[in-house]
């Protein structure tokens, strides 16, 4: 798939791996439509792109402005080819320790963040990428889809969920809109704000872009970057040592 001349929405565009995707679509000649929370870097990132980049507020946990967005994005940007569903949080929970009063909250809004968006995003913009000549849906997961760590749990759910659901629905597109591809892009541990702090070996939000962008113009349906290479085979041949090894993540 070729991506210059595309109109291309980003999800968190504008932070961490998003805003290199944001920096290399730009790049490849492409225009980026950037979402985040952060009004401040999303002046940032239009300031460095000029006009190869729209941007818009929208706080993706709170459900009624994600379906005002889904619905009107299509009228804004008509030609609207891909969708790149990036934003992503992530708690470190112990549900033994932690005051349940305060943690509910932020529960729900990673939940609603890493699956619930994607999901109303995903049926609101569908019927319009259908319409395409060709179109891409994207969504970001994890390896930690294919084998959790115990400090994040609700965040394994919901990126295990996310790949289940991004199955599901190329099942349908395969069915229903052929020219409509839809795509897992894996990712390892990625050096953000998200991941300061944790965990090594880390490869960088750079990195990470590029390898999701090398995947969508070769017309991957599963993108696995870094490290989940190596974790997609070993969760074929010993699922119980690939679990052991990511448990401590």
């Amino acid at each position: 798939m070729n991506l210059a001349g595309r109109t291309i929405l980003v999800t968190g565009g504008a932070r961490g791996v998003g805003r290199e995707l944001t920096r290399q679509l730009a790049g490849r000649g492409a225009h980026v439509v950037a979402v985040g929370r952060d009004r401040e870097r999303l002046d940032a990132l239009a300031a460095d792109h000029g006009d190869r980049v729209s941007t818009y507020v929208l706080d993706l946990a709170d459900p009624e402005a994600v379906d005002a967005f889904a619905d009107a994005l299509p009228e804004r940007h008509p030609e609207l080819s891909v969708v790149i569903n990036n934003a992503g949080a992530q708690s470190l929970t112990d549900f033994l320790r932690d005051d349940p009063r305060a943690t509910r909250p932020v529960l729900r809004r990673e939940t609603a963040v890493n699956l619930d968006a994607v999901i109303a995003l995903s049926a609101g913009l569908l019927p319009h990428l259908a319409g395409r000549p060709s179109a891409a849906l994207v969504n970001i997961t994890s390896g930690l889809a294919l084998a959790p760590k115990r400090t994040a749990p609700v965040y394994c759910a919901a990126k295990a969920g996310l790949r289940t659901f991004t199955r599901a629905l190329r099942y349908q597109c395969q069915e229903g809109a052929p020219a409509l591809r839809v795509v897992d892009a894996v990712l390892p541990l990625v050096d953000t704000d998200m991941t300061r702090g944790r965990g090594s070996g880390k490869i960088s939000a750079a990195r990470a872009a590029t390898a999701v962008i090398e995947g969508i113009r070769r017309d991957r349906r599963e993108i696995y970057v870094g490290t989940t290479k190596v974790l997609r085979g070993l969760m074929r041949v010993s699922p119980t040592l690939g679990h052991r090894i990511l448990r401590d993540g």
